[in-house]
């Protein structure tokens, strides 16, 4: 029986959900960028997210719940995850990996856009060169990472960090997925409010 190291991991997990809990400028963050995207909606901007492995997983997902639906019908928003599968292999392959999100960015973002870039380390480098791209296009820069001061939180307008309290990816991971749905809440509550009674 593993039960020990189940009720371990959850309370490994419970710890870092209180750690976020209690820090205000992480909190404020995810205000902060709802904001921004809400903005970037209403002013027929969209959102482009990126990652690699579970952060691409978690940049679809965020996607897919705004241009889909979240917990009530309203309009889609305008959200693309940059994950394209023949894009990635053309540029990793004449470029190198490193250029996959940025030239996606380059081609695609325009001022008034944000771009949702999610690394756990926050030294992804083709992360980093999607938002050092994103900058050039004008394009507003959330960083989603488990690290203060890395080169992708020098590079955001609004960095979300959020440490797991450990060395793994996973608790980031986890604190990440929720930062995601919170956003999309807030996004919400900014442009279709009539969904929400509190």
């Amino acid at each position: 029986m593993h039960n020990e190291h189940i009720i371990s991991a959850l309370k490994d997990a419970q710890k870092a959900l209180e750690h976020l809990i209690a820090n205000e400028k992480t909190i404020e963050a995810v205000d902060c960028a709802a904001a921004l995207m809400a903005e970037a909606i209403k002013g027929n901007g969209k959102v482009m997210s990126c990652g690699n492995g579970g952060s691409l997983c978690d940049a679809m997902h965020f996607a897919e719940e705004m241009t889909g639906r979240f917990r009530s019908d309203r309009r889609a928003y305008a959200a693309v995850a940059i994950s394209d599968a023949s894009h990635i292999a053309c540029v990793g392959n004449d470029y190198g990996y490193e250029y996959v999100f940025s030239r996606y960015v380059e081609a695609h973002g325009h001022a008034g856009d944000v771009l949702l870039a999610i690394t756990t380390s926050g030294t992804s480098k083709n992360v980093v060169k999607a938002a050092e791209a994103a900058r050039k296009k004008g394009v507003k820069v959330v960083a989603l990472t488990g690290r203060d001061d890395t080169p992708i939180t020098r590079l955001a307008d609004v960095a979300i960090v959020t440490p797991g309290g450990t060395d793994w990816a996973d608790r980031v991971q986890e604190l990440h997925i929720k930062c995601i749905h919170i956003m999309i809440e807030l996004i919400e509550r900014r442009l279709d409010p009539q969904n929400y009674t509190d």
